[in-house]
């Protein structure tokens, strides 16, 4: 005879406590993990946050408190050249990586203790029609002040939707101050400007390392060679850097083989990036300044030391980490140094920047450019030996 084992049966109450106790168990394995892989600090972070939303009694908005600990915690760092963008700030600077994007038409450094300074002003911009010129220095956004603002901080303000107004609060260069208002529109922006200078030199501006940079500079030399170019002077001042890969790409079409750029992250491995044979064999030298950063001043270096080209101006800034941006789940992204990086004979900018064949001003009058004018001496002299 067969019989049927009789089920046990369970009470609602009992399987309640058994789902919970299971999530207990997978709870407390989460946080050991997060222990052991992130340690106590991110316990502590995630615990302000609870104490922040079940215990303070104010009124707040949860994407600032989000955004100045995270801005925080990129300034705790001491790196100068990592930073967090909400975002906002983080479609921008895609957009504005793209050669094209929403803004009012400058490129600006950081000018510490007093907001942005005016590097670059586009061609039919909003700043250029509101009369907004090099030098000048932007110190507040809709009465925000810029003066202890991050580089990173102070372009996410002054970015936007298009078709939005701001209001800039501008420094200019006699000291006196005024407010301009304007509309944020989009920009594009020509990254590669060149022309033939007499005496057979090219001379070739490059504004940035982003999309589509080095395309625009092969294309230059070549149309420069076909107007009859015998050297070339490429000027990298007031360039804040950009892509490594553009970068590269263009060290690789004007450099002889060898190596042009190393890399190592934080595990310390290093990679090497080689050019090939190919290459311009033409006289060159780099203008360069005090806002020539980054990839320009690595490009300095690098032609330097592959084939000799001297390097006009004054000192750059030193920086040989490069950044990642890396989004976050609330839409914005850290833009953390994640890697330093060499010439290709293993020589570092950190702290030194590029070493100056001449140090020259540029020169105060308009159309008075003595660095421009030192370079030429230079590709002359290396022309006629």
């Amino acid at each position: 005879m067969l019989t049927l084992k009789k089920e046990k049966r369970y009470s609602a109450a009992q399987m309640l406590l058994a789902a919970l106790g299971g999530a207990m168990v997978a709870l407390a394995t989460a946080v050991l993990l997060l222990w052991v892989i992130l340690g106590p600090y991110v316990l502590s972070l995630a615990g302000a946050w609870g104490l922040v939303r079940t215990r303070f009694v104010g009124e707040y908005d949860p994407d600032e408190v989000v955004d100045a600990a995270l801005n925080g915690m990129v300034a705790g760092t001491g790196d100068r050249w990592s930073y967090y963008l909400n975002a906002e700030g983080y479609a921008a600077q895609n957009q504005r990586r793209d050669n094209s994007f929403v803004g009012v038409g400058v490129t600006v450094e950081e000018a510490e203790g007093v907001g942005l300074r005016v590097l670059e002003v586009y061609e039919n911009a909003p700043a250029q029609e509101a009369g907004i010129v090099v030098g000048e220095v932007i110190t507040a956004v809709d009465g925000v002040s810029l003066a202890d603002k991050t580089l990173g901080e102070g372009t996410t303000l002054v970015g936007g939707e298009e078709g939005t107004s701001l209001t800039l609060t501008v420094q200019g260069l006699d000291g006196s101050r005024r407010e301009v208002e304007l509309q944020r529109t989009q920009v594009e922006n020509i990254s590669v400007v060149y022309e033939l200078l007499e005496g057979e030199t090219g001379y070739i501006q490059v504004k940035n390392f982003y999309t589509h940079s080095a395309d625009q500079v092969k294309a230059a030399v070549e149309e420069l060679r076909e107007q009859g170019a015998t050297a070339l002077v490429f000027d990298m001042r007031n360039n804040g850097g950009g892509y490594v890969d553009e970068l590269t790409r263009m060290l690789d079409d004007l450099l002889p083989e060898g190596p042009i750029f190393r890399s190592e992250g934080k595990e310390g491995r290093e990679t090497v990036t080689d050019s090939d044979a190919s290459c311009v064999d033409l006289p060159m030298a780099t203008l360069v300044n005090a806002g020539t950063y980054s990839a320009a001043e690595f490009f300095a270096a690098q032609l330097q030391e592959s084939v000799g080209a001297p390097i006009i101006g004054v000192a750059t800034s030193g920086k040989g980490y490069s950044q990642q941006a890396i989004p976050l789940p609330n839409g914005g992204a850290l833009n953390l140094s994640t890697g330093r990086y060499r010439t290709g004979a293993g020589v570092s900018l950190v702290g030194t920047g590029v070493k100056l064949d001449v140090e020259v001003e540029q020169g105060e009058g308009a159309g008075d450019d003595l660095q421009l004018q030192a370079a030429l001496e230079k590709v002359r002299e290396k022309k006629e030996t």
